[in-house]
């Protein structure tokens, strides 16, 4: 099947025992000569994998996406990848607003906590807000 999370579970004992990093590693370089190979490397690799290295598939409530879950599953997932839409290009902050409904409000939160710390640090002869 074709892997499309990019969130793994590893058995690091099992990983380590059957030297599976060195495989990835070995495929990732035998894949790297073609710039086509590795747009998507977190499918790409796992996907080309799977015949050397056994991979399951997550429920996607594990990782949900606009792309290829569904909005009933939304409600139940435990992260959501703001993963690119390949028909309609929204930028990622465009779909974090409309995607995740507390975005807004920690994006204000982290605005502001940036700007009382960078005018602190300017204050003390310290970075400036842009050197943050």
């Amino acid at each position: 099947p074709y892997h499309i999370s990019a969130l793994f579970v590893v058995d690091l004992a099992e990983f380590r025992r059957l030297s599976v990093g060195d495989r990835l590693r070995e495929i990732y370089h035998g894949m790297a000569g073609d710039p086509n190979s590795l747009s998507n490397l977190d499918q790409d690799l796992p996907n080309f994998a799977q015949h050397q290295v056994t991979i399951k598939s997550l429920p996607e409530e594990w990782l949900w996406c606009e792309s290829w879950c569904s909005n009933s599953s939304k409600p139940s997932a435990k992260a959501i990848d703001l993963c690119q839409n390949p028909k309609t290009k929204e930028s990622k902050i465009s779909m974090a607003k409309r995607v995740v409904e507390e975005w807004v409000d920690l994006d204000s939160e982290v605005k502001e906590l940036i700007g009382e710390e960078g005018g602190r640090l300017a204050g003390a002869g310290g970075a400036t807000k842009d050197e943050l």
